[in-house]
């Protein structure tokens, strides 16, 4: 085309861009220029010219830009199919548009600079080296014009190293070429970067002055006004040199980096305190400090802890830290910190290692500078120290050195105030403060993070007290008797518990809170660090004195005094004389309430806040802890702690039934240690009186077996004037939670002796099974199978309460009574908790809540109880007549009903527990009669669920769609993908058994999404059915549940639970049936489900992998005997015919030898490629092709550089030789005439 054509075509693309980019635009006309800009850059055959004219420096900065977009449009896509003097002619115009088409460095836009690199790197992935050798030579001739072409050399070099080694976004053999060429080349490259980087700055720091002689370096206020422009030409090629080395350093041998006595760690150390380019040079000084690799190699790094270095380092730090808080200076001293850490890293790997390093001497620096961080307001930046504190407190030959030693002391008092938890962002009575409103969004995110970091603060902790714990014990004791005396200082923010009373964010709270904290982790660590006679026994009983002797009636402050109790409670297994005064203290704890008369005038309608409550709690948990695992100390004891529970428990309404149950386990457990059966019976029977007196009654019977009767009983029909004090049941309820909460408390606690002739001697034993195991019976079976039927009717009755019927005749107050809980609605969504809320609301605050947190809390304890009945009382629960159809009958009736909020605990706290308890020999009779219909069920549930959410998110219209993340769609489809994940572990604990592997009951139920990410894909080779599993696949109904219940969920849209699937169940199930004779749709269907899961789950890459290894096992222990697996591939989505042919032959002739199993899975891999689902950002994207180029090298051949005929007779010892040599290529290096 003519040069007219060429001005009038770029016209029209000047119009549009201009028309996409002006706000004014109306979306028609910019939908209209888009789609032009588009269609030209796709048929236009001048794109080159236009792209090129559109790039001159006359035009605006968008227009050229766009221009460039076109010429990298063309390189990307295009290249493969131009002639080769066209890709000349582009690549020279390029050079020259880097040469002479661009502005100064100071003027040019940035994203010109960024897509002009990018033009010059698509051609070196296309070209180099094999067809442009010259490649370096020429941006080394660039770099030589100036400052603005040295810049745009070093975005080349950058981008070059960011596509081939960090994102590796080329073919296989094009990113060994060019890697390969480059690290054959590094030593240049990094003598150039180098040398441009020392000559910038120099040029630099010669007009703008030393960084000594000037106090502040952040303008050019001592600069010629002339000079300023050419100082800051040279500041940016030095930035741009640090970014690009920053790119290199993480992969470049470690040569390279040290060579020249560590010239380039030199630099870097120079640079920290040059203020325009410390933050790239920290970055670079990290990456290279953070290397791995031989031990040998990273010795040098071993020069960073000299004089010169760390004076660098560390006047670098005292200088940013001094101007107060600046952002670009804070950056920089996280990196400086950062640097620090993996220098420790660096010196716990070398010292004591092989590689001979000694002892740096400047190691004593270097812990002081690193505790200057720790003790730095930040609470971010203190954070970061922790793990190399870890680090070196461990370490074999670190930890004994004499600096770090004396250096315990200083980290215990720097932890001390660091435990401390202030520096919310939304708050100002803290230097933290306004750093944490650089690191956190929100107090909630503060908060999380304060808590990981006390957490880790604990650890560390207790590493330095393995070390010296005499040390941190006399500190905790020093901090505990400073607060005991202190004056409690509420803060301006008062509880709502009550005036004059602490809030979570109180000064004296966070105090207690901290100190709190401090004396368990030193105290317990002590007690693991001494021998017996070592322990300080006088002062810990002192300090214990001093605790049990102070009153307070703040309920904050009271927990922590608890914890402090619990803490010194191991001094008192030395003077068990002063076992009285803890349990009188903890007793007193049991019955707090902030308003002394409300014990004897309250009723159970005074809702109690947290913090109250969180106390009374803590008391009787500290009094179970001590009953199991000091029982010894307290049996002694026995009677007067029975009958203080006694008269604790004589006042109905004195205790709330979860703390009546408490004290009543802590009996159980000291009852354990009678080790006589007849007696423990005898207590256990006479424990569970009242409770039996009142489950067993006529009227209980009546109302647990009716649900009409019995939602009149806890007064669910009712309808309240008053939802906040008015509550005519409560007494009702409270009596039903009391037996339940008993029955658990004596299933969960009543035991045996752990020893077998202790246990014979005591008439527990009853004798042995076959296989030699011992056969037990508890003390507490005969009174709790009395109580079992009831509790069975119960549970049947609570689950008819959720038939229409039943939900019709709930009271207008209590309508949504079954509903969940708010805190489990927030904990499915993942919303946090207000943090005040925690401690200063009222428990519940409505009659209503309360009411939802009875049915809540008791269908999980009904359900509880049936879960540790098997464990309890083994054989004599296992053998209950009927027992099977009992439970069918009780807790699987009315399924259909029951929401999946209520189903989910079923499955975890009952059905596993009792699956996993059971014995082999109740298999028949208990166990496959019971999970064969609820697995059934539950396929049928779940398949109907997915079809909802999947018709759902076909459906969506925008007038249906709900983006509010606490919506009831998204409340149901978590809860679907929860239930699914509970679902498909309780068949896999069932059916699987994997050597050296544990069944995570809850964590791996609630499991974060992220973990679908994991690689980890083979299934265990030991994966293999369990005895049960076998028992279960015998059933033909069963099995077929089975089977399409773990074929069916690959293609729900649960990612987590499909590689769980994947990876441990499916091929395990399939592998027990095939040898019979599959049907084979049946075949045909296995093998769609996998391939369709591919389909859903395949941009996940541990998924695919699992898949993609799942389908090929199928594929490959099927397809010799059943032909429809063929036509099934056949149907894959661009699936090469004459490649499948050739995986089939290969598959079916067993006389061939076969190919490498990596071989045949990635050859199968390819096959299905076609039917493996894209992530949507992959779906349309166009795809790039860069072909490879000729191999660099051939093959080494042997072959004689002399004919041997023609070898004089002298020269007979002369042997042959091969040579490696560059393979003869026809094609013509296209940018031989290179750019002048």
């Amino acid at each position: 085309m003519s040069a007219e054509q060429v001005s009038s075509l770029c016209e029209q693309l000047v119009k549009a861009v201009t028309v996409i980019m002006d706000p004014a635009s109306t979306q028609r006309y910019r939908l209209e220029a888009l789609k032009f800009c588009e269609e030209f850059k796709e048929k236009c055959p001048i794109c080159v010219p236009c792209g090129l004219k559109l790039a001159e420096k006359t035009q605006t900065a968008i227009v050229r830009h766009f221009g460039l977009q076109i010429l990298e449009h063309v390189v990307k896509f295009r290249w493969n199919n131009m002639p080769r003097l066209e890709k000349v002619y582009l690549k020279n115009n390029v050079m020259g548009l880097i040469s002479s088409g661009t502005q100064s460095i100071l003027e040019e836009e940035s994203h010109i600079k960024d897509v002009l690199s990018r033009i010059v790197v698509e051609m070196i992935k296309r070209e180099w080296p094999q067809h442009w050798p010259d490649m370096l030579k020429e941006l080394d001739t660039l770099s030589k014009q100036g400052e603005t072409q040295t810049e745009l050399v070093m975005f080349i070099l950058l981008r070059l190293a960011e596509d081939v080694v960090t994102f590796q976004t080329l073919p296989t053999q094009r990113r060994r070429d060019i890697q390969q060429t480059l690290t054959q080349n590094m030593e240049k490259i990094f003598s150039f970067l180098l040398t441009a980087l020392q000559q910038n700055v120099n040029k630099y720091r010669r007009m703008v002055g030393a960084p000594q002689e000037q106090e502040a370096l952040t303008t050019l206020q001592k600069t010629d006004v002339g000079q300023e422009p050419k100082a800051q030409a040279n500041c940016r090629v030095g930035m741009a040199a640090l970014n690009t080395l920053a790119g290199y350093i993480d992969w470049v041998a470690l040569s390279h980096i040290t060579a020249d006595n560590c010239k380039l760690l030199e630099m870097l150390c120079l640079l920290l305190n040059e203020p325009e380019l410390q933050i790239g040079a920290a970055e670079c000084l990290l990456i290279a400090v953070s290397r791995k690799g031989k031990l040998e190699d990273r010795k040098p790094l071993m020069v960073l802890f000299g004089d010169v270095a760390m004076h660098y380092i560390l006047s670098a730090a005292q200088t940013a830290d001094g101007g107060g808080l600046v952002e670009k200076h804070y950056v920089f001293l996280k990196r400086l910190c950062q640097v620090l850490c993996a220098l420790g890293s660096q010196l716990c790997a070398l010292v004591g290692s092989d590689s001979d390093v000694e002892m740096p001497p400047n190691f004593g620096k270097y812990l002081d500078s690193f505790l200057a961080f720790t003790t730095h307001p930040s609470q971010f930046l203190r954070s970061s120290t922790q793990i190399t504190w870890g680090a070196l407190f461990r370490h074999e030959v670190l930890s004994r050195d004499p600096l770090l030693l004396a250096m315990i002391p200083k980290y215990l008092r720097a932890s001390m105030t660091n435990l401390v938890k202030v520096g919310f962002p939304s708050k100002s009575d803290s230097p933290s403060c306004e750093y944490s409103r650089f690191d956190f969004d929100s107090d909630e995110d503060f908060n999380a993070f304060f808590n990981s970091f006390r957490a880790q603060q604990g650890e560390v902790m207790r590493m330095a007290c393995r070390l010296d714990p005499r040390t941190g014990f006399q500190m905790a004791g020093e901090w505990l008797k400073y607060q005991l005396t202190a004056p409690v200082d509420t803060g301006p923010m008062n509880s709502k518990t009550g005036e004059g009373l602490c809030s979570v964010f109180s000064p004296s709270f966070v105090q207690w809170d901290a100190m709190t904290f401090f004396s368990e982790s030193v105290i317990s660590q002590m007690f693991r660090t001494l021998d017996k006679d070592e322990i300080p026994v006088n002062d810990g009983i002192d300090l214990l004195q001093l605790v049990l002797n102070f009153e307070t009636k703040d309920p904050l402050i009271l927990s922590c005094v608890l914890t402090n109790v619990s803490a010194l409670f191991p001094f008192v297994t030395y003077r068990p004389e002063y076992l009285p005064q803890v349990l009188a203290k903890l007793f007193a704890s049991v019955t707090f309430e902030v308003i002394e008369e409300s014990k004897f005038v309250m009723s159970v309608q005074a809702p109690r806040t947290r913090a109250v409550k969180n106390v009374r709690r803590h008391a009787c948990s500290s009094i179970i802890k001590m009953c199991r695992d000091y029982p010894q100390l307290v049996l002694p004891n026995f009677e007067m702690l029975y009958n203080h529970v006694k008269q604790l428990l004589s006042n109905e309404l004195l205790l709330t039934q979860m703390e009546k149950c408490a004290l009543m386990e802590a009996l159980v457990l000291i009852s354990n240690q009678f080790k006589d059966y007849e007696r423990q019976k005898a207590f256990l029977e006479e424990l569970l009186a009242p409770v039996a007196g009142l489950w067993l009654s006529p009227e209980m019977q009546r109302v647990l077996s009716d649900p009409e009767a019995f939602i009149s009983y806890v007064g669910a029909d009712n309808k309240i004037a008053d939802p906040v004090l008015e509550d005519p049941s409560g007494l009702n309820r409270s009596r039903i939670s009391f037996c339940v909460y008993t029955i658990l408390g004596v299933v969960k606690r009543a035991r045996w002796p752990a020893a077998t002739e202790e246990a014979k001697a005591g008439g527990f034993l009853l004798g042995y099974m076959p296989s030699g195991t011992p056969i037990y019976r508890n003390p507490c079976t005969e009174q709790i199978l009395k109580l079992l039927d009831n509790l069975l009717a119960l549970i049947r009755t609570h689950n008819n309460l959720y038939t229409p019927e039943m939900v019709a005749r709930l009271g207008e107050t209590f309508a949504k009574a079954l509903d969940m809980l708010e805190v489990e609605k927030n904990a499915i969504l993942g919303l946090p908790q207000p943090l005040l809320e925690l401690y200063d609301s009222p428990v519940y605050k409505t009659v209503l809540e309360r009411m939802q947190g009875f049915f809540c809390t008791l269908y999980d304890n009904c359900f509880h109880i049936l879960g540790n009945a098997g464990p309890s009382m083994q054989q004599d629960f296992y053998t209950v007549e009927g027992l099977a159809t009992q439970l069918l009958s009780s807790a699987f009736i009315n399924l259909n009903n029951i929401p999946d909020y209520r189903l989910r605990p079923m499955l975890r706290v009952f059905v596993k527990p009792l699956v996993l308890s059971c014995p082999s020999e109740y298999y028949e009779t208990l166990v496959c009669p019971m999970l064969g219909p609820l697995f059934t069920y539950l396929h049928v549930r779940l398949s109907q669920k997915w079809q909802v959410i999947n018709q759902r998110s076909m459906l969506c219209e925008d007038d249906t769609a709900d983006d509010n993340p606490e919506s009831q769609e998204m409340l149901e489809e978590q809860l679907v993908r929860l239930l699914t994940r509970e679902v498909m572990d309780l068949i896999t604990v069932c059916c699987v058994s994997k050597k050296g592997v544990e069944h995570n009951t809850t964590a791996a139920v609630d499991g974060d999404d992220d973990e679908a990410m994991a690689t980890e894909v083979t299934p265990p080779a030991s994966a293999e059915l369990t005895e049960l599993g076998k028992c279960l696949m015998k059933q033909e109904d069963v099995c077929t549940a089975l089977l399409i219940t773990a074929y069916t969920s690959l293609c729900w849209k649960d990612t987590l639970s499909c590689q769980r699937t994947t990876t441990q169940l499916c091929w395990p199930l399939l592998k027990q049936v095939l040898p019979g004779n599959l049907l084979p749709d049946a075949v045909s269907w296995f093998f769609t489900s996998v391939l369709k899961g591919l389909q859903i789950h395949g941009q996940h890459d541990g998924c695919m992998a699992a898949l993609v290894h799942l389908a090929f096992q199928i594929y490959e222990a099927l397809r010799p005997r059943y032909a429809e697996l063929k036509a099934v591939m056949e149907q894959v989505p661009d699936i090469q015919r004459d490649s499948l042919e050739q995986f089939d032959s290969k598959l079916l002739n067993p006389t061939l030898q076969k190919v490498a199993d990596k071989r045949r899975k990635d050859h199968f891999k390819r096959l299905i490629a076609g039917c493996i689902g894209k992530s949507l950002g992959e779906q349309f994207r166009k795809e790039v092709h860069i072909r490879n180029l000729p191999s660099l090298f051939k093959k080494l051949e042997l072959r004689p550089l002399i004919c041997p005929h023609c070898l004089p007779n002298d020269c007979s010892a002369l042997r042959l030789t091969s040579e490696k040599r560059p393979a003869p290529t026809s094609l013509q290096p296209p940018f031989s005439c290179r750019y002048q």
